[in-house]
């Protein structure tokens, strides 16, 4: 196991820690999906915004988890980037 596995595991110990983690799964998984199909097309953040018609600093908030986007916004990434946008309730 290397160094960050280590540490997560013994942060995750913490019933409350672990709580707020899994909590964030959804909003975790879209904004890796985002950038890693961003990167794959070697597309920028200020191509991307311009494609969405926001602004390079919204995208980038949207990016670094400090915002909870819209749906419309989401569907206006996965738009942008030529991807499909799915939604679904288990």
């Amino acid at each position: 196991m290397d160094n960050w596995e280590t540490i997560k595991k013994e942060i995750l110990n913490n019933s409350e820690v672990k709580k707020t983690y899994d909590g964030l799964e959804v909003e975790y998984q879209i904004l890796s999906d985002m950038v890693r199909i961003r990167n794959q097309k070697k597309i920028t953040q200020k191509e991307l915004a311009k494609k969405m018609g926001t602004t390079q600093s919204a995208l980038s908030r949207f990016e670094m988890g400090d915002v909870n986007p819209s749906l419309d916004f989401l569907k206006k990434v996965a738009s942008a980037l030529g991807s499909k946008l799915v939604v679904r309730l288990e």
